[in-house]
């Protein structure tokens, strides 16, 4: 194999069919086993004596097996379940917030509220984990209009902003979207929601959610795609169906 990836190189200029040629490191040699003890992998092959590791087939067990006896996986008791939707969201108090615009670390307007990016990049939170959930411990110490974009906020919290001037707007991101948020990427195509449970919290006002006709109406700097995607998902409230006679 080595003599073939030798024969043909790959010289600068235009790329043509002769010459290409695989990538350097790409490709090796095969392994020969069994050709004699001076080639290091001659007699056993380099699987030594006997032994259930040096037999044809299967010759290394699964992981967790131990030899026969019961693993330690089954010797522990199990108890309740893991929810495979449930998601852990990064708590940020107001207290926190307002000490951080009070040195200078964070800024914020209805043209750019302040998003994951901002609260991970000022040291604010140290992950944000599936999201950004705004609580209202301190709000007593809130002395300044906060505009935010949180993925959940409580309604404590979001009463305190607004006493105080700031407004609070709840967007939904996905891993990708909120990936792409603290990267300032806006190549990509945000996430819509598409679990119910998701399309009810954020497509009500209660909860400030951005895809509310309230929050439309209200938000500075509305996407196109959001405004569709508020009717599209609303349209469940105004459908009617055939009773069965």
């Amino acid at each position: 194999m080595t003599s073939v990836a030798t024969r043909f190189k790959a010289t600068s200029g235009r790329v043509h069919l002769f010459n290409l040629s695989p990538a350097h490191g790409s490709q090796s040699t095969q392994k020969r086993l069994g050709r004699g003890r001076s080639s290091g992998l001659g007699k056993t092959s380099g699987r030594g004596h006997k032994g259930q590791k040096a037999r044809a087939g299967n010759g290394k067990p699964k992981a967790g097996f131990e030899g026969g006896q019961t693993p330690l996986v089954k010797l522990f008791p199990k108890r309740g379940f893991v929810n495979q939707n449930a998601k852990v969201y990064a708590p940020v108090n107001l207290d926190r917030i307002q000490h951080w615009i009070d040195q200078g670390r964070l800024t914020s307007s209805p043209e750019k509220p302040i998003t994951a990016k901002e609260l991970l990049l000022s040291g604010c939170i140290h992950n944000v984990h599936d999201g950004i959930k705004l609580l209202a411990n301190g709000s007593e110490h809130l002395k300044t209009a906060i505009h935010i974009t949180p993925s959940r906020a409580s309604q404590s919290a979001i009463r305190a902003i607004e006493k105080k001037g700031g407004s609070v707007y709840c967007k939904f991101y996905n891993d990708l979207a909120l990936r792409d948020c603290v990267k300032g990427r806006t190549d990509r195509t945000e996430a819509a929601p598409i679990r119910k449970t998701d399309i009810l919290w954020y497509t009500s006002w209660k909860n400030r959610g951005y895809l509310s006709p309230t929050a439309i109406s209200k938000m500075p700097l509305v996407q196109d795609r959001w405004r569709e995607l508020s009717k599209q998902l609303l349209t469940f409230k105004t459908q009617e169906y055939e009773k069965a006679k």
